[in-house]
């Protein structure tokens, strides 16, 4: 099996490195910052904190350099999904693409290029400490499905949720992602603004009654469209928060919305809290708490 990871970012060098593990895997990595790119090639990529790895990854910032692969993770911010994508599509036309990012509308985006795409959501974090080294903060799961306009095939999918749990990344293949996906939309567009605009990490939001409140509120939103697509949740995104919010699991964790505000980076608000008013809109369900934050 080969493998593209196409932005080894933090989230991204989580799935290449551990797939490196597998002798079977033949992991590529894609990315524009050429000296991670270098320290990739040059030392391998290495994880540390939840998981000690270091994973031999081909990395290359020149789209032409790629082989043919079997499967590509997308893995970039979703504002850089359609250029990334653009770029790499051709390493993938025989193959499946599958998103791992946040946000909705990435599979869309995907869909324009690629033919065989799969819905993904994944839990795990972490944050890039320097190139080629990426600080492992938080294990979790992951879920893939078909993406219903554009379906990868069923067998597909469960060979790669396979490759990824056995490489120590927990995957899970379901017939429907919906769920999980906007499980995870609702616990990211209700909890990570509200970090990046206090400057607090996850556990100490939740310990403010008065933004534990706000976050719940957002979460309601959240619930309502979905219900208004006949979406079910996995799981309460309340529960989510609750549990991240222990010592032992995310509690000093900084979201990714508010590394990118202290590195004065783009975010992706329009992605999460926007997307859940642009599909509320389409629902006819009112979202303002999630407009006034997105406005924020």
């Amino acid at each position: 099996m080969r493998v593209c990871v196409v932005g080894c970012g933090a989230v991204g060098s989580l799935f290449a490195a551990n797939l490196a593990q597998l002798d079977e895997v033949e992991v590529w990595g894609y990315d524009l910052a050429r000296e991670h790119v270098d320290a990739i090639n040059r030392d391998g990529l290495r994880l540390s904190g939840a998981g000690d790895v270091v994973g031999r990854v081909r990395a290359t910032a020149d789209a032409r350099e790629l082989p043919a692969c079997d499967f590509g993770i997308v893995a970039t911010k979703a504002m850089h999904t359609d250029v990334a994508i653009g770029a790499t599509a051709h390493v993938f036309a025989d193959g499946c693409v599958a998103t791992v990012q946040n946000g909705i509308g990435n599979e869309e985006t995907i869909a324009r290029h690629v033919e065989r795409v799969i819905r993904g959501t994944t839990f795990p974090a972490g944050r890039l400490l320097g190139p080629g080294h990426v600080q492992w903060d938080v294990k979790g799961d992951t879920t893939l499905g078909p993406f219903e306009p554009r379906p990868a095939p069923a067998g597909e999918v469960e060979r790669l949720a396979d490759a990824c749990t056995r490489a120590g990344m927990p995957t899970n293949a379901v017939a429907d992602a919906r769920g999980p996906q906007w499980r995870k939309v609702i616990f990211n567009a209700a909890t990570n603004p509200i970090g990046a605009l206090t400057g607090l990490t996850h556990g100490r939001v939740c310990e403010d009654r008065g933004l534990r409140r706000l976050v719940s509120s957002l979460v309601d939103e959240g619930k309502a469209v979905a219900a208004a697509q006949d979406i079910v949740l996995d799981a309460d995104p309340e529960d989510l928060i609750d549990h991240a919010a222990k010592p032992e699991v995310a509690y000093d964790h900084k979201a990714s919305m508010l590394q990118d505000v202290e590195a004065r980076r783009p975010t992706e608000v329009d992605y999460l809290n926007g997307g859940i008013v642009r599909f509320g809109r389409s629902r006819g369900v009112a979202t303002p708490l999630n407009e006034a934050v997105w406005a924020l």
